[in-house]
């Protein structure tokens, strides 16, 4: 598919712009949405500090408005859909993530879909596939498993991401379009930013190397670098494997505090405020009465799910960058920005 354009969806997200590089590295040329133009020469400025920025445009669409989205997919050969809200705590207004992440994706495919572009690739996420099940379950998750949204615990983003790839999920299956489409599910996103948009993933990081929590949650995610999505991304625009491909972004689970040691080994001295110990569920739940990020993660305290993306290693031909590199990599980057 090289030297075709491809169309990428909030191209100034973190993955998006990783997407880019990618992309524009490997020969294609880019068409980059943003919802407002004011951000257009600050993605152009980033991008062009790690590639040849000759194929990039950037053009104005808005997830919650049809203007813009025809005349964006006029030429294009693949579309990656990767704009979608990520609160780092949950919204007053559920509403807020859930209508642009469902809505917008159904947008952005009906005018794929109506422009007669042949790839789609959308950035959903393991939210979609690891939550509101028992933590008695030992079975690993799959590609095949679901995040079951009625349950209490799940939080509006999880329910945002798993709605979103149902609806485009379900629409293809009753339409059946001439259209190849797949999904990237990452894990907890980490690997180098490129500039001071950090994103949920560096605003995370940054709690901990400004010293915010004197010890780590016992949380575990599935984690991921960035380069590595960005990867299955345009693997997912080349693939000879069937459409309807699920492809779960993940190098491993690890635990919070098994990201701080590399961290703080790799960093030293910009690393000292990171925690180096475990607190304990009790401190994490009473901190959570006072902090709305807190609140999100204490029905997750303790857990550690199993993930066997084998399906998606082989089908893709990629293997991950680990835990090891891309914590470090998140965390020096923002001591780069001088963020920290």
């Amino acid at each position: 598919m090289t030297d075709k354009k491809v169309l990428i969806t909030g191209i100034s997200g973190f993955i998006a712009k990783h997407c880019a590089i990618e992309l524009l590295k490997h020969g294609y040329a880019v068409r980059g949405t943003v919802r407002s133009m004011n951000k257009a020469n600050e993605v152009r400025a980033t991008l062009a500090k790690h590639c040849d920025i000759a194929g990039l445009q950037i053009v104005a669409a808005d997830l919650s408005a049809d203007a813009g989205w025809n005349e964006a997919m006029q030429g294009i050969a693949g579309v990656l859909h990767v704009a979608s809200p990520f609160p780092v705590a949950e919204p007053t207004d559920p509403d807020e993530v859930l209508r642009p992440a469902i809505e917008g994706t159904m947008r952005v495919l009906k005018a794929a879909i109506a422009n007669h572009v042949p790839r789609f690739v959308q950035t959903s996420s393991s939210v979609a596939i690891m939550y509101g099940h028992p933590h008695s379950r030992t079975k690993p998750f799959t590609e095949d498993d679901w995040t079951n949204i009625d349950d209490p615990g799940i939080t509006t983003y999880a329910k945002s991401k798993t709605l979103a790839e149902r609806a485009a999920r379900d629409f293809i299956a009753q339409t059946k379009p001439n259209l190849h489409y797949s999904t990237i599910n990452p894990g907890f996103v980490l690997g180098p930013l490129l500039d001071g948009d950090v994103g949920t993933s560096g605003e995370v990081m940054l709690m901990f190397l400004r010293g915010k929590y004197p010890g780590a949650p016992k949380l575990s995610f599935p984690v991921v670098d960035v380069r590595d999505i960005a990867k299955m991304h345009r693997l997912a625009l080349e693939t000879t494997e069937p459409s309807g491909g699920r492809y779960m972004g993940v190098s491993e689970t690890a635990w919070f505090i098994e990201m701080m040691r590399p961290i703080k080994a790799r960093l030293g001295r910009s690393a000292r405020k990171v925690p180096s110990f475990e607190m304990p569920n009790f401190l994490v739940r009473l901190v959570a009465i006072f902090d709305s990020a807190a609140r999100g993660v204490v029905a997750e305290l303790g857990y550690q799910a199993k993930v066997d993306n084998s399906r998606t290693r082989k089908a893709l031909g990629i293997e991950f960058i680990p835990v090891t590199e891309s914590a470090p990599a998140i965390a020096q980057s923002l001591v780069d920005l001088k963020l920290v």
